[in-house]
């Protein structure tokens, strides 16, 4: 298997041009190496810019909101510009600097991850400025199949949604910057280079390509699995196990009585996952340094786990144990003042309604499946494998 990456540093494409490339600590090949090095180590071209997503382009930053400084690197010496900063986009002055922008980031296959609206964003500025954009791609390491959750709507347009996908979308980055750049007509100057040997029904641990964590919270493969259902809890006041060393797999709450939880939860009859009971004590983050009670989320079967549902399940069962104990966070949340955390992480006000009303699961779940099924139609003709 190649990675877009690796297909592009052994072509020609760059040669002659000055190049910038929006990167992190996860935009390595199966060899460990770093696309940053592997450009700054060749005659051919010139790397003149690095630019860096959500948590910086050495991904040290842990916590959502926390705005990275622009910087020079001192190993490269050349500019490393922020893109989760003042500015969330290049601005002219910075592609002013580069002939081509190179992307090079890991998604993690759900709508809220922030770098495919980093991605975006230089489409955007790429489109006025034109300057051409390369796309390489990696693989979705949730696979490619399954699609599944609510889709964003009208006006719950954020940093964390702003497009019209399900939570799990099922694409790879370069299938998403051809659908953002089509059909959402940003129309910037876009090629990309595909992997060889992905296909769509792999896992991230089915290649050869090492785990390297895309951001602080996202440790694992398992912490990906999960991570469509359970980041709605960044919509409460529970703590969704940042803090600890199962970010996203376990969630829990100081006021919750984990074995009821856990027990209500296997007896719904969710299909690919056992809940287990356990008590941790986060380091940082929400209920810091406090004992919660709660659940760990043990998926024992990828392809019958759906983590938007899971997730959902959880948030429901939480909110009929917890009586008024039970909060959604309040505003701000990714600079999002007037909406409810809950409402821009889900896509709508509806998964918080449907909670309230205490709907049933199978319920909510059929809400989201005409969605998908026009998102699955949709995005046909931009997949590339």
């Amino acid at each position: 298997m190649l990675l877009g990456s690796e297909r592009l540093i052994a072509s020609s494409r760059l040669n002659g041009l000055r190049v910038g490339i929006l990167a992190n600590p996860a935009s390595s090949d199966r060899d460990y190496r770093h696309i940053v090095d592997l450009l700054a180590a060749s005659s051919n071209f010139k790397l003149a810019a690095i630019f860096g997503p959500q948590h910086g382009f050495r991904s040290d930053l842990q916590d959502n909101m926390i705005e990275t400084p622009h910087m020079v690197d001192p190993r490269r010496h050349v500019p490393v510009f922020s893109l989760y900063s003042e500015t969330r986009e290049p601005t002219q002055e910075m592609l002013n600097l580069i002939d081509v922008l190179v992307i090079d980031l890991q998604d993690v296959g759900a709508r809220i991850y922030t770098f495919i609206y980093t991605m975006a964003n230089c489409l955007r500025a790429a489109a006025r400025a034109g300057v051409p954009v390369i796309v390489c791609d990696r693989p979705n390491p949730i696979g490619g199949v399954q699609v599944e959750g609510p889709m964003l709507e009208p006006g719950f347009e954020s940093f964390v949604g702003q497009f019209p996908i399900p939570m799990r979308h099922g694409m790879t980055v370069a299938e998403l910057a051809r659908l953002f750049n089509e059909h959402h007509a940003i129309g910037a100057p876009l090629e990309v280079v595909p992997m060889e040997g992905w296909s769509r029904e792999l896992y991230f641990d089915d290649t050869e390509i090492p785990w390297i964590m895309p951001s602080p919270n996202m440790p694992t493969l398992d912490t990906a699995i999960v991570y469509p259902g359970t980041v709605l809890f960044e919509g409460t006041m529970m703590s969704e196990g940042r803090g600890t060393t199962r970010p996203f797999e376990l969630i829990g709450a100081p006021w919750l009585d984990g074995a009821a939880l856990a027990a209500r939860l296997n007896q719904a009859g969710l299909a690919g996952v056992y809940f287990r009971e356990i008590v941790f004590e986060p380091t940082f983050q929400k209920h810091a340094r406090v004992p919660c009670g709660g659940c760990q989320i043990h998926v024992n079967s990828r392809w019958d786990f759906e983590p938007v549902k899971a997730g959902v399940a959880v948030m429901r069962e939480v909110f009929t144990l917890s009586g008024d104990k039970f909060q959604w966070r309040e505003p701000p949340y990714e600079y999002e003042h007037d909406k409810m955390p809950i409402d821009i992480l889900a896509g709508s006000a509806l998964v918080r309604e449907q909670i309230e009303q205490q709907a049933p699961l199978d319920d909510i779940a059929a809400s989201w499946r005409s969605g998908v099924k026009d998102f699955e139609q949709l995005r046909k003709p931009y997949l590339l494998y």
